[in-house]
């Protein structure tokens, strides 16, 4: 079932090695991309709410839960996959860390939880980061000053924000773009 595996590189947990199910399109967020991330995000993550929304290897929520995040949801479609994560935070004994299998943008049309970091890596070809956003910034799933990760295929770029969202940091490597947005963003002044 793995076709590899990749380190969590920070926190509690640096150094486990995570299980990479296979699975076309299961593309996770390369080591130094999220090196990057996680300092950017160093100053607000412990204590968050964290959401995963298209969680595949579980790299980005499993890495803020080792970082500090004291709750993390994992939304991950595809049963295999699921299960595979389920194993992991069995394994790894966690706490704080629900694996749920659904559709990602149709969980988004449930009751909305307040989230203060939310990770958006939606395989590239499926057009789900843009619809992703605006479900986000439809209401109710964002803590004021919440912060967003976006990853998309360099080629394309990251998409349009909602007006409410502010891109405050951002960077490319290889054939990945990726940028970090603010909801909220407080007047300056």
């Amino acid at each position: 079932m793995a076709s590899g595996g990749l380190r969590i590189v920070g926190g509690e947990l640096r150094g486990r090695r995570l299980p990479v199910p296979r699975q076309p399109g299961l593309r996770p967020t390369p080591d130094r991309v999220r090196e990057t991330l996680f300092n950017w995000l160093q100053p607000v993550i412990a204590g968050s709410r964290c959401l995963d929304l298209f969680a595949g290897s579980g790299a980005l929520g499993l890495e803020a839960r080792s970082r500090g995040a004291a709750h993390v949801v994992l939304i991950e479609r595809v049963e295999s996959v699921v299960r595979a994560l389920r194993t992991t935070v069995r394994d790894w004994q966690l706490t704080g860390v629900e694996v749920r299998r659904a559709d990602a943008l149709r969980w988004l049309e449930g009751t909305p939880l307040a989230f203060d970091i939310v990770f958006l890596d939606p395989p590239f070809a499926a057009g789900l980061l843009g619809p992703a956003c605006a479900r986000l910034a439809a209401g109710g799933w964002l803590a004021a000053g919440a912060q967003v990760y976006l990853e998309a295929a360099a080629a394309d770029g990251l998409p349009p924000l909602p007006a409410d969202w502010a891109l405050v940091r951002e960077g490319r490597a290889g054939d990945v773009a990726f940028g970090l947005a603010m909801y909220d963003v407080p007047p300056a002044g």
